[in-house]
């Protein structure tokens, strides 16, 4: 037997395909900043003879309200991490987004600072940082805005905001506060000028919104703001508390060292999550050794084959190529005792193969009755290849283990043999067509079905003069009964006898297979949909598609053809089951037109399936999506895909999680087109060579050097992009940088 190749899929990079269009927006700088206004209006009546006078009309204040020292929770879009979340976020960095769009720059900051300059910033905090909460849950110190301002509230330096500034009620207005330590608050605040880079407007909207040169105008009713941490979680884990925190009257010590009491901060909104340790193997880290031999090198077609690999001799002989060559195609060499007591060899592969399994001759027969007649024997070679007579024995031990399956089965071919025999052995309904039968006619008693039509006056004609002369014979029949009976008369009607191998002959008349099925239409969809679920291969285990682990090895992808061939042997092995004559044999006939057969499969065995459960696949076929026809996990790291198509490549992404920032698990992040109409293309990983820590202050807690001294993050970001000098890519251009998107490997057939 000999086989053809086809190509395997090969790895590279993709980016999945775009379903939903985001906008970055920079600001949201109000008309009229939150705060107390008057309206002084003045008059002057002009005297043409003598002194103007001025009439002042009274002053009407009137104050522009914005939330100031708590938010409304209601007003929170998402926070991530969620709260409460646990997981692996020490590349993540925490950020919240708020309904209300202008929230953060509805106030200015302080003066001298420009109005893209919000007023409030996200600070996150580790364990035994905060004294008022040590564990990092959550815990605040609530009171109201009259002992905070007053001092009175708890340790450290309070808010300096103008008392002009605060309207009668906001000083009975309920807030919640944190000490931050003096050393804390100078290794974690943002400079003024970061501030703005860590806040910024989020548009959600059509995927097709955004075509070349369609530049629709921002949607109000998907504008959110969203504010970012400038600390990325620790690498150790633990448990960390993000704080939604004013700096209003506290901007001075942004630039300067913080009062040696601390600072204390209003926290607009809080919440907690655990961060796991980072063992430095991540979702990107696991896909890129699924389709690369060291980060850059693509695996090899022969590497990605559902095989065990099977290096051979430079000049092999005949028969050594032989076996390399079946083992290529997915099969491995086993010992065979023969019935006879010999010992020999013989190979063995499942219903998955490496290259797409030969066409076999025509079969004598239209099914097996037997695992003899599907084995396989090399004459040349002296060793036989067990591959089909295995699946057929597989087919029977399977139904035979299966007791629903088996009942059903039998019953329905003694529905359907009864049928048969019927339609073979009374002319009067094997004289009608097809069309005129029914399910009951070929079940029901003869006598009853008789006697129902001489009390309809229906015949099996259905016509009414022939209906007529019924009736009339069953007056003449009950009028007659009684002489008759009294006379020891008996009536015995005469029957056409056919002989019972005409019932096989049935089968062959067109239409009448169907109407068989519903001889017992209850155990034949029994019937059908487990041997659907084997054709899907649900019955079997994992040692039937994978004979030989060396074929799928710890973190490994393999992609296989399904051999039809391999199935349906499976299948008339399981329909062999009680079979007692040659019209239980044809009967299977009925049954084996089922579901279709997958064409190939895809097998990942990684710690990418615990760890990541919900990671998605995608087949493509072409351009086209191909869905799976099933997908299993055998044990807790071995992940199954079937497709009812050959499909041309096939995508792992990481599972969806929202739009959050942060960077990759090689410490790069992906730069993306800033301009033009390909605005958020990647271009590459950055930095080059890959290591985000030189973009961190020092001090190693963690902290983004966004504008600060050194080699900071955004005049790098904006060198990359062809800005020069003191040229700088604004927020929304740096928010699309730092996204974190869901990492895909694509593998792609050449």
């Amino acid at each position: 037997m000999s086989t053809t190749s086809e190509p395997v899929p090969q790895p590279r990079t993709s980016t999945p395909a775009t379903q939903h269009r985001t906008r970055f927006f920079d600001h949201r700088i109000p008309s009229l900043y939150a705060g107390r206004y008057r309206i002084d209006n003045r008059q002057t009546l002009k005297d043409l003879g003598g002194a103007d006078r001025v009439i002042d009309a009274t002053p009407q204040p009137f104050d522009v309200v914005q939330p100031r020292f708590s938010v409304d929770p209601t007003g929170i879009h998402a926070q991530f991490p969620v709260p409460d979340a646990v997981g692996t976020y020490s590349q993540t960095l925490a950020h919240i987004n708020l309904d209300t769009p202008g929230l953060p720059w509805s106030r200015p900051l302080g003066a001298g600072h420009p109005g893209g300059v919000p007023w409030m910033t996200l600070l996150l905090f580790r364990e035994d940082e905060l004294p008022e909460d040590p564990d990092a849950v959550g815990l605040v110190k609530a009171g109201i805005v009259r002992t905070l301002l007053d001092g009175t509230h708890g340790p450290g330096t309070p808010p300096a905001l103008p008392p002009e500034s605060l309207r009668p009620d906001e000083y009975d207005e309920q807030c919640a506060t944190v000490l931050v330590p003096k050393a804390v608050f100078d290794l974690v605040k943002p400079l003024p000028a970061e501030m703005g880079y860590l806040a910024h407007l989020r548009e959600g909207g059509r995927p097709d919104a955004t075509r070349s040169g369609d530049t629709p105008e921002p949607d109000e009713g998907e504008l959110n703001a969203v504010l970012v941490a400038n600390r990325f979680p620790a690498a150790a884990g633990g448990r960390h508390v993000v704080h939604l925190v004013s700096l209003e009257g506290h901007d001075r010590y942004l630039t300067t060292p913080a009062p040696a009491d601390g600072v204390r901060l209003v926290s607009l909104t809080s919440w907690s999550f655990t961060t796991e340790p980072d063992s430095g193997i991540g979702f990107g880290d696991l896909a890129q050794y699924l389709a690369t031999t060291d980060g850059t090198t693509p695996r090899s077609a022969d590497e990605l084959r559902l095989r065990v690999p099977a290096p051979g001799p430079a000049n092999p002989n005949a028969e050594q190529a032989e076996a390399i060559g079946r083992m290529q195609t997915g099969a491995v060499a086993l010992p065979q005792r023969l019935e006879t007591g010999e010992r020999t060899l013989a190979f063995y592969r499942g219903p998955l193969t490496a290259q797409p399994a030969q066409n076999l001759p025509a079969p004598a027969a239209t099914r097996l009755e037997s695992p003899g007649e599907a084995l396989i024997y090399l004459q040349r070679y002296g060793v036989f290849d067990t591959a089909y007579a295995a699946a057929f024995t597989t087919g029977r031990t399977l139904a035979l283990a299966d007791a629903e399956f088996r009942t059903a089965l039998l019953e329905f071919r003694s529905a359907a043999r009864t049928a048969a025999r019927r339609l073979a052995s009374h002319p009067e309904l094997a004289a009608r067509s097809v069309a005129a039968l029914s399910a009951r006619q070929l079940t029901a008693p003869l006598a009853y079905e008789a006697f129902d039509r001489l009390l309809t006056g229906v015949d099996g004609e259905g016509d009414d003069a022939r209906g007529a002369g019924s009736k009339a014979r069953l007056v003449q029949a009950l009028d007659q009964a009684g002489p008759q009976l009294r006379a020891g008369r008996r009536r015995t009607a005469a029957r056409s006898r056919r002989s019972p191998g005409d019932a096989r002959a049935v089968l062959a008349q067109p239409g009448v297979a169907g109407l068989l099925t519903q001889a017992a239409p209850d155990d034949f969809a029994k019937v059908t949909a487990w041997l659907d679920a084997l054709r899907r291969l649900e019955l079997l285990s994992l040692s039937h598609l994978v004979p030989d682990a060396r074929a799928l090895p710890a973190e490994s992808i393999r992609f296989a053809y399904l051999d039809p061939a391999w199935v349906r042997a499976a299948v008339d092995g399981a329909l062999s089951v009680g079979v007692g004559h040659t019209l239980d044999a044809d009967l299977n006939t009925l049954a084996t037109d089922g579901g279709p057969v997958p064409k190939c499969a895809v097998l990942i065995n990684s710690s990418l399936v615990p760890n990541w459960p919900k990671a998605v696949i995608t087949a493509y076929k072409g351009t086209r999506i191909v869905e799976p026809v099933r997908e299993a996990v055998f044990g807790t790291e071995i992940r199954l895909a079937l497709f009812s198509e050959l499909i041309d490549r096939f995508e792992l992404a990481e599972p969806p999680r929202g739009l959050c920032f942060g960077i990759g698990d090689v410490g790069t992040i992906e730069l993306r087109e800033i301009s033009g109409n390909r605005i958020g293309h990647p271009m590459g990983e950055f930095p080059q060579p890959a290591g985000f820590a030189r973009f961190l202050r020092p001090g190693g807690q963690d902290v983004l050097n966004v504008d600060g001294t050194g080699d900071a993050l955004l005049p790098a970001l904006s060198r990359a992009h062809g800005l020069e000098g003191t040229q700088r890519i604004s927020s929304a251009q740096f928010a699309l940088q730092m996204i974190n998107a869901p990492q895909a490997q694509t593998f792609s057939r050449p």
